[in-house]
């Protein structure tokens, strides 16, 4: 299914090549609207489905805004850029004249991917797209084969874990913007990489009031941890979403789209926007992959939505507390059991399953942002790139990056910068681990900086070990099988190919032994 069989055109100003920009906003909320580029106001046209529309001389590089009813100006909630941030005007993005060198890129496959997941602000000094291509060919001598880049939509501010994009199509402006990505995505193919974008439409930021004054974009049936649900029984709404996953394949060459707590993603119509959006990208590209996050023991994401994986966050916790016993928040669902651990890895289909030791929110979320342990890492390392469900890094973990990764932000709205800060503070104020401590203010820039990595600091020893372990992964690709689980010894001992693992967890620190399997 395409953009086109639902009767619905594209959103947005898109050039047409001929000196004309169709401009196209859905505003059944608005009697009039007209654009206001290079200076001048040109009135829109209503038709179908509550859109508004008009073909008008313009050009690439130009700034625009609507005006509702003749007096509310606003950005264009399908803006493919924001130069000056989510209050600022839109720029028309030519996107068709992006330059591309990647003609012989076959894209990624389920078999053989290894993930490695990375915030675009924190990943390097620079903190730009640019600073990622810097260090793509150490990602490639590593062994991934893919980098799962958080969320890069625009947000208020300057940091941000990405989580509150406002401008759902405009790559941040920071970062490098439009023209910064499409660099990225090409110079990854180059080195034999892909690149999987996570996405966001469970909710808006922070200033989402300017989208829903054009629509119906949200519903109080519902509501979400984070702001006001969307609606998806609006086709609008629904077209909002599914043509921006349908950018970032066709216009970015993206090759795989992560999308973020689909249990807060509510539609009872059918099919379900998630299974359409999956159809509808698949359709331009089908070897794209669309992953989800879903909250444990749900796997609608692959079993109804048709989606090739979904992160499965259960061996993280297992694994976790068979390290630390720590029992706080969610951690109390779960034993310091190596035989639960055995049975995460028996879990299928395991190719479908993604597993982790680290990610964004299993560090980030935690009132300090702090790692695991130095001595921790090799049993992580081996318990996962060992398993036979997909493997997802987190930055700097193949080298013991120390430094936290915590939560900040940049609101440019004070009430919403203050009520972070009390928020934040209150969702530890019950776990043990944590009391007597400050919890960082995620708005003091400090806590961005202390989040950014620092790969000369890395154990170089560790690095070599995961480089091992992803080079017999690769060479070794049937899946794991258990061999033993003995909750009175605490060992497991798993085979993958002609080698056997061996965790032990019995004493502090736990430690892990690779052999030949006998």
């Amino acid at each position: 299914m395409s953009s086109v069989t639902t009767g619905w055109p594209r959103l947005g100003a898109i050039p047409r090549g001929d000196g004309l920009v169709d401009f196209r906003v859905w505003a059944p909320a608005a009697g009039s609207v007209t654009v206001r580029v290079d200076g001048r106001d040109h009135e829109l046209r209503s038709a179908a489905d509550g859109i508004f529309e008009a073909a008008l001389a313009a050009r690439a590089g130009s700034e625009y805004l609507y005006v509702l009813d003749g007096e509310r100006l606003l950005p264009d909630p399908c803006s493919r850029a924001q130069p000056h941030g989510v209050r600022g005007p839109s720029l028309i993005v030519d996107t068709a004249a992006f330059r591309w060198s990647d003609a012989g890129w076959r894209g990624l496959a389920l078999d053989g991917l290894v993930i490695y997941e990375l915030h675009v602000g924190a990943f390097s000094g620079a903190g730009t797209f640019d600073g990622v291509i810097e260090r793509l060919g150490d990602l490639r001598e590593l062994g991934v084969s893919a980098i799962e880049l958080m969320p890069v939509a625009t947000f208020p501010g300057e940091r941000n874990w990405g989580y509150d994009g406002v401008y759902a199509y405009a790559p941040h402006p920071v970062y490098g913007g439009p023209e910064g990505l499409a660099r990225l995505v090409d110079a990854a193919h180059r080195e034999g990489l892909g690149v999987i974008l996570d996405v966001v439409y469970n909710h808006i930021g922070p200033g989402s009031e300017a989208i829903a004054a054009f629509a119906p974009y949200f519903t109080d049936r519902h509501t979400t941890f984070w702001g006001d649900a969307i609606d998806y029984r609006e086709r609008g709404a629904r077209e909002w979403a599914i043509q921006n996953a349908e950018l970032w394949v066709r216009d970015y060459h993206v090759d795989g789209l992560r999308l973020d707590a689909t249990h807060a993603i509510y539609d009872d119509t059918h099919p379900h926007v998630l299974a359409e959006l999956a159809e509808r990208v698949r359709a331009i590209n089908p070897r794209v992959l669309v992953t989800s996050e879903m909250e444990p023991g749900n796997l609608r994401p692959i079993d109804e939505w048709g989606h090739d994986a979904q992160w499965a966050d259960e061996f993280h916790h297992v694994l976790h507390v068979l390290l630390t016993d720590e029992r706080d928040g969610y951690y109390g669902d779960y034993r310091p059991s190596v035989t639960d651990l055995a049975r995460q890895l028996e879990r299928t289909p395991p190719q479908k399953l993604v597993f982790c030791s680290q990610n964004h929110d299993q560090v980030g979320n935690r009132a300090l942002g702090d790692r695991p342990k130095l001595d921790e890492l090799r049993l992580r390392a081996a318990a996962l790139l060992l398993a036979p469900q997909t493997p997802l890094l987190f930055m700097g973990e193949e080298y013991g990056e120390q430094r936290p990764f915590q939560f900040f932000t940049d609101h440019i709205d004070p009430a919403i910068a203050d009520a972070t800060r009390k928020g934040r503070k209150r969702e530890f104020e019950k776990f043990s681990a944590f009391s007597g401590e400050d919890v960082p203010d995620p708005q003091d820039p400090a806590t961005f900086e202390r989040s950014k990595l620092h790969p000369d600091e890395g154990d170089p020893d560790l690095l070599a070990f995961y480089k091992r372990l992803l080079a017999l992964r690769r060479e070794t690709p049937a899946a794991a099988v258990l061999v033993d689980a003995d909750e009175e010894e605490r060992t497991l001992r798993v085979r993958r190919g002609d080698v056997e693992l061996r965790l032990d967890f019995s004493e502090h620190p736990a430690g892990c032994t690779l052999k030949p399997y006998a």
